[in-house]
């Protein structure tokens, strides 16, 4: 009987497309026994949803930090925007949903609180203290490979993964296409990015899957963000050129709409993604728009300063707690104490407290601040 459930859960890898990623290829880096009825993307998305790194989601910054609107979009928002916008392309190309979902669900679990002015503070004092660059979608993968479980990881698929590492969503293509990678040429990739400047924009994924996630994070963001600029009176609707709204429409529903259509019947057919000229270049534009009116303008060069304070008071101290074995401080309460002796042998104190902050909510941080100031 239970051979008959577990085929019943994987009743839909028989009628995926050519170009989709099945069950059967997942590759995990430590093997399991295969007792579990559930397929291996599934499982992966239980997991990361039950990690405490998803938890945090709900408290940290999408765009717009300290407002004080319930309906301003928090990171917890926007994963699950791409979860369902990549689902809907996913479905139409018949692709892998499980391994869809897990990836969009995950993609952001390394974000740093403030957004993206504090992951460009992090990273300043990451390669000061020779950890390397930084950057959240890398960290999201270490998240689920080396932090979480108490500094063990959760032993997620090598496609889940890579898509969460390629996701990142700054880098808008008319064309997507995956390239085939093993299980070492992933870990080289991973341990570049620390190294390499440019790693990062090159990084490509190896399923049309992680694909389809990537573009997602692009269309989940781009309308949304204009909605949360206009609830907040930052900008108006009107302000949009109308020669990108006589394409992608003038509302965030007509944004999604437009994008997934477009890729949809582009694609369809295909081992790679693709968009039209006239969508793809609306988007690259709407992109610009949304950079010079908005995420260049969410946080005010005053702020900005602030943040960086608050980086580096945090970051200083915690550092001085671990060298000075002070176990009365925050870093070992909440965070060291718990963690594996594996972790704390062979993880430097630098990269210890760069674990400990990115991993902070928006208000934790604020606290951790405020006690250490």
């Amino acid at each position: 009987m239970l051979e008959e459930i577990k085929n019943n859960m994987n009743k839909f890898d028989n009628n995926l497309s050519p170009y989709a990623c099945p069950n059967s290829e997942a590759i995990r880096l430590i093997e399991e026994d295969d007792n579990d009825i559930r397929t291996p993307y599934f499982r992966d998305v239980d997991r990361i949803i039950f990690s405490l790194s998803y938890s945090r989601y709900s408290d940290k910054t999408q765009v717009y930090s300290f407002i004080d609107n319930d309906h301003i979009s928090k990171r917890m928002t926007h994963v699950q925007l791409v979860s369902k916008v990549a689902r809907n392309i996913g479905r139409a190309l018949n692709l892998n949903e499980d391994l869809i979902e897990a990836a969009a669900l995950g993609h952001d679990l390394g974000h740093v609180p403030f957004g993206h002015a504090g992951e460009t503070i992090l990273n300043k004092i990451s390669l000061e203290n020779g950890e390397g660059f930084f950057n959240h979608n890398v960290q999201s993968v270490r998240n689920l490979m080396y932090l979480e479980e108490n500094g063990k990881g959760k032993n997620i698929t090598l496609q889940v993964l890579d898509a969460i590492m390629c996701h990142n969503g700054e880098f808008a293509l008319k064309e997507y296409r995956p390239r085939k990678k093993t299980k070492n040429e992933f870990l080289n990739e991973y341990k570049m990015t620390y190294s390499d400047i440019n790693a990062v924009k090159k990084l490509v994924p190896m399923t049309l899957e992680g694909c389809v996630v990537r573009v997602s994070d692009i269309i989940a963001y781009i309308g949304r963000d204009i909605e949360d600029a206009v609830r907040l009176g930052h900008i108006n609707i009107d302000d949009i050129p109308k020669e990108i709204t006589d394409v992608l429409g003038v509302n965030n529903s007509s944004t999604i709409d437009t994008l997934v259509h477009d890729i949809i019947i582009n694609s369809y057919g295909k081992d790679y993604l693709c968009m039209s000229d006239d969508v793809f270049n609306a988007l690259v534009k709407l992109k610009q728009f949304n950079y010079k009116n908005i995420y260049d303008k969410a946080v005010s060069e005053e702020m900005r300063n602030q943040y960086e304070v608050m980086f580096r008071t945090v970051f200083d101290k915690s550092l001085a707690a671990i060298k000075n074995r002070d176990i009365d401080n925050s870093i070992y309460k909440v965070y060291l104490n718990d963690m594996s002796d594996e972790y704390l042998i062979n993880t430097s104190d630098e990269r210890k407290v760069i674990d400990y902050i990115a991993g902070m909510t928006d208000d934790f941080f604020v606290k951790q601040y405020k006690k250490l100031k």
